[in-house]
């Protein structure tokens, strides 16, 4: 069974220069759990580490997608890993899985089996006819579990579970509570990184500040101008959606900027409230370690040294 490195935790917390300085020490390679860093040209919106900041440290599933063309969601992202990971491994180096998207990891780590025919077509037509908030609602009443982990604005994964439970009369949340009991497919160590949550939600708000000096807006208007299909999960992401509604005359550049920094907040909260409910996890207090990058890494590192495939030993 290969080893690996999963190292997760709320937007603005710090998980890419743990992971650089993990690879480093330990002779890793990144994989990306990010549902955005995947795409070409989201770069300023999506905190992507740019080549020259990598370190040599060879990474994956970053800039790899067309966001006219292609749509990425857990699946494919489920794919995509699984195959890095055996290439990774085959180089003898240790893949660390680097991201907030617990659902992709989740699916990753306990090899989630997506079933394409649990659908019926008429009833998504129907559901096709509703904006967001109303699918959120219909969400929160039919699945109150599964919305308080998703986000309004991910339609698809909305409608997904919409569908799901009307093909199947089960809850989707409790599909993924079935799919999680099945053994894991790695040998593997979860690391979360936290903090105190007003640290966290002061780095979020320095850090959406950084990304409008830097030129999001331009961005966002060069990536809208290039159409991209309104169903694409590219549309959607915190910083862009924000933006794109500010280029439609919707709202205001001010209030675009604030609502990036309130969804991303919220984004944190859900992604810590869903990271608490998982097995096996490292919760590493960022302040508990006086935020030197330094003592998380070496804590890390030698709890991989005594992985001996049993995740019994390492609660």
């Amino acid at each position: 069974m290969n080893k690996i490195i999963i190292i997760s935790g709320p937007t603005g917390v710090g998980k890419t220069n743990i992971s650089l300085k993990l690879a480093e020490r330990i002779g890793g390679e990144i994989i990306s759990a990010d549902s955005m860093q995947v795409y070409k040209g989201f770069d300023i919106g999506s905190a992507k580490i740019m080549p020259d900041q990598m370190k040599g440290i060879k990474h994956h599933l970053i800039d790899i997608l067309d966001p006219i063309s292609e749509n990425f969601d857990v699946a494919l992202f489920q794919k995509l890993a699984s195959k890095a990971i055996e290439e990774i491994c085959a180089r003898n180096k240790v893949p660390i899985i680097v991201g907030g998207t617990a659902f992709y990891i989740q699916a990753l780590l306990y090899g989630i089996d997506f079933n394409q025919e649990d659908h019926d077509d008429s009833y998504r037509e129907y559901l096709s006819g509703f904006d967001n908030e109303k699918l959120f609602e219909m969400l929160k009443e039919t699945d109150p579990e599964y919305a308080d982990s998703t986000h309004m604005n991910n339609r698809k994964r909305v409608i997904r579970a919409l569908e799901y439970y009307n093909f199947t009369g089960i809850k989707f949340s409790e599909y993924n509570r079935k799919q999680t009991e099945k053994k894991a497919v790695y040998d593997y160590l979860y690391f979360v990184l936290d903090d105190k949550r007003e640290t966290i939600y002061d780095n979020i708000n320095k850090r959406v500040d950084i990304m409008v000096k830097d030129g999001l807006l331009n961005e966002a208007k060069r990536l809208y101008d290039m159409n991209i299909p309104p169903n694409s999960n590219a549309r959607v992401g915190i910083g862009y959606k924000e933006m794109f509604d500010h280029l439609e005359g919707k709202i205001s550049f001010d209030e675009a900027v604030e609502l990036i920094k309130l969804n991303s907040r919220h984004y944190a909260k859900r992604q810590l409230t869903w990271l608490r409910h998982e097995d096996d996890t490292i919760f590493i207090r960022k302040d508990e370690f006086d935020h030197n990058d330094e003592k998380m890494t070496a804590f890390m590192a030698n709890l991989y040294e005594k992985m001996d495939g049993s995740n019994d030993d390492r609660k």
